[in-house]
């Protein structure tokens, strides 16, 4: 048996049935719907950015920088209120998500489970003191708290429901008074387990239940901001889509959370004139390693047009205008490169060179690192420069990218190109010795 064979069977036998499993389990789908239901606020939020610090140098003397500059400083506290209300109270959406994702899964009332998840959430992360609310937890330091809660919270309320521990009503009663006094015991249940575990942890060591969680889990938030963990996660993604599965849908919704915390401490940091602590960011994500499309595949898309074998001619046709907006399933299964051995090297290798490329040089601030979240089909070199504040060395970067994706799919589609017209050839010969007759 071939290398190759071996590797397929592995992936077949083993990776798949365990990615499946995770991509099918509740909690991962909820908290996957959780950060989509948020997504378009965050978006809106991380937008704003770019007219709250616009990118010309506080220095500058050209009158239209001079002018937006002095219109920034002298409304920044008007401008920054949108931005503090989506992505300053991301945790919100989140919450709420999540626990209609689980309310959906559970047959529970989507808006009750996803309200009664927002509530276990203030419960923990909304502390109250000398007349005032604590909003410190609110973005993305408080990510985590969000996950645990809002799953614990739909968790009990199913629990109850599956158990008949609930308030019935007749049915006489209107729907909506009905669920209202059905969820009246897990409220009650949530605030009675979670207000005085709060309480007893911050008694204990000081510190609220989602402090202790950031402190608990900071090793692991540093470690997901390096270049074995970008390397890692990239491999995974593209094991697993080779063997036919959507790997970048389970490989982001384990990185949401990371990536959403570090964009926090990014924004944060750019906010207050310090040096950006993050590189690996959703926006690093999306911009250098998927340009097209999962294996980076735009550049392929371009060579493909020029492919002496007429099958790649036309598949380069129908996906290069959706492989601008990264996406590239028309290539993937087109071409095809989704289990072909011949294209399993660069499909792997691409994204983990491009990573390494761009991790480095942020890393020794030649380019850009990224403050905003951008919609995952903005065309990679808008993108990499929306995502670092509409800098010039991401776009760069970029491009340098899709050189070196170029290079490196170049040999394999030759050698592929090659097999398909001798493919041709042969059954071209083999119709003309044996022509078709008809009666």
């Amino acid at each position: 048996m071939s290398i190759y064979q071996k590797m397929v069977n592995v992936i077949e036998h083993k990776v798949t049935p365990m990615a499946g499993a995770m991509g099918s389990q509740r909690h991962v789908i909820a908290i996957r719907d959780g950060f989509i239901s948020a997504l378009p606020f965050m978006i809106i939020g991380s937008f704003l950015l770019v007219f709250i610090f616009p990118p010309f140098s506080p220095d500058s003397t050209w009158s239209f920088a001079r002018s937006w500059l002095n219109f920034s400083l002298t409304y920044r506290e008007q401008l920054m209120l949108p931005f503090n209300l989506s992505m300053g109270v991301m945790t919100f959406f989140i919450s709420v998500g999540i626990g209609a994702s689980l309310g959906k899964h559970y047959k529970l009332d989507p808006i009750m489970t996803g309200l009664l998840a927002f509530m276990a959430f203030l419960l923990v992360a909304a502390p109250y003191k000398d007349g005032q609310i604590s909003t410190q937890y609110f973005s993305g330091q408080g990510i985590f708290t969000a996950l645990i809660t809002a799953i614990y919270a739909s968790e009990m309320y199913a629990f109850l429901k599956r158990h008949n521990i609930t308030i019935r009503l007749p049915k006489e009663v209107p729907t909506g008074v009905a669920r209202s006094f059905e969820i009246l015991i897990p409220v009650v249940v949530i605030v009675a387990t979670l207000h005085p575990l709060n309480l007893f942890i911050e008694s204990t060591t000081g510190m609220i239940i989602p402090e202790a969680i950031m402190h608990l889990l900071a090793p692991l938030v540093s470690a997901s901001d390096s270049l074995p963990a970008i390397l890692i996660s990239v491999f995974i993604c593209q094991i697993l889509w080779f063997a036919g599965i959507h790997g970048a849908l389970i490989v982001t919704g384990i990185m949401n959370p990371f990536w959403m915390a570090n964009l926090s401490a990014n924004q944060t940091a750019l906010a207050a004139g310090n040096v950006l602590p993050h590189i690996y960011l959703q926006g690093f994500w999306d911009h250098y390693l998927l340009i097209g499309g999962v294996g980076s595949t735009l550049p392929l898309a371009f060579l493909l047009l020029r492919s002496r074998a007429i099958h790649l001619r036309t598949i380069g046709k129908m996906g290069v205008v959706p492989s601008f907006f990264n996406i590239n399933e028309p290539i993937l299964f087109g071409t095809p490169i989704i289990m072909n051995p011949l294209f399993f090297l660069p499909f792997t290798l691409v994204p983990m060179i491009n990573a390494t490329l761009a991790y480095i040089a942020t890393k020794l601030g030649w380019v850009a690192q990224v403050v905003s979240l951008t919609p995952w089909t903005t065309p990679a070199p808008i993108g990499a420069s929306w995502a670092a504040n509409w800098a010039v060395s991401p776009v760069i970067m970029c491009l340098i990218c899709m050189v070196m994706s170029a290079v490196m799919y170049y040999p394999f589609l030759k050698a592929y190109e090659r097999t398909l017209i001798k493919q041709d050839e042969e059954r071209s010969a083999q119709e003309s010795e044996n022509p078709i007759t008809v009666n």
